[in-house]
């Protein structure tokens, strides 16, 4: 699939926020001008760690993105994935100072968006403001629900889940679809992503890709059976919110 531009970028963005709020005119206008006033960066590893404070938010260009959090001797446990059009940390905006880290999984390109530009949109634009709240919940919710994967579902199940969940939000903004999408990853990073060892991983996935259900290639995954992957993951996407009902 063809790289973003920083432009393309921006309209998915935008396309996340008018999946769950209805924005007018001025207010979608006002987003797309966001890359006229912000920095494009490339980046590699780790470019925000815990403890630093923030003045931007990033968005996701290109490329793929974990926020993370570490313990002491060095572990690490993937809380999101992030994929081009996500602002991956909007709540720093009114909480700059850093308690989850952001790591790019693979050569990812960020555009920096200050955070003095976003607080003018929201004064200037209150529905934006509701758009970025319901934004952050989102995000929020895919915490919550990778808490439960993680903690009360068996391998197979959160593996399945985590799948399903990527196939969805990229078929969402238009990157994939829920037969195959990027997923720039490897497994020692996947796993990390579902709390399993690299060897307890590549079981699941073996079994999944026997099963005729999914394959995960080098920088993608081919969906076989949804419907099975779905129900084994017991996954249900009303926690992504990719549906607008009569909130305004």
């Amino acid at each position: 699939m063809a790289r973003c531009t920083t432009n393309e970028a921006i309209a998915l963005f935008l396309n996340r926020l008018v999946l769950r709020s209805s924005l007018g005119d001025a207010e979608r206008a006002a987003v797309l001008d966001l890359a006229r006033v912000s920095e494009i960066d490339d980046v590699e590893r780790d470019f925000v760690r815990v403890g630093d404070r923030l003045s931007h938010a990033c968005l996701v260009v290109d490329g793929m993105v974990a926020r993370f959090a570490q313990i002491q001797d060095g572990a690490r446990s993937f809380v999101a994935l992030h994929i081009p059009g996500d602002l991956a940390d909007l709540f720093s905006v009114v909480e700059p100072n850093v308690t989850w880290a952001l790591h790019a999984l693979c050569p990812t390109r960020i555009l920096r968006i200050p955070h003095h530009t976003l607080r003018e949109l929201v004064e200037r634009y209150p529905a934006l403001g509701m758009a970025f709240w319901r934004d952050t919940i989102t995000d929020a919710n895919i915490l919550a629900q990778w808490t439960v994967n993680i903690g009360r579902k068996d391998a197979l199940a959160s593996v399945a889940h985590l799948l399903a969940e990527m196939a969805t939000r990229h078929q969402a903004n238009g990157l994939g679809s829920e037969k195959e999408y990027p997923f720039p990853i490897t497994q020692a990073d996947l796993a990390d992503a579902v709390a399993l060892t690299p060897v307890h991983l590549n079981r699941v996935l073996k079994r999944l890709r026997e099963d005729n259900i999914a394959v995960k290639e080098a920088n993608s995954v081919r969906i076989l059976d949804f419907q099975r992957l779905a129900y084994l993951g017991e996954f249900d996407p009303a926690y992504l919110q990719l549906a607008r009902d009569d909130r305004t």
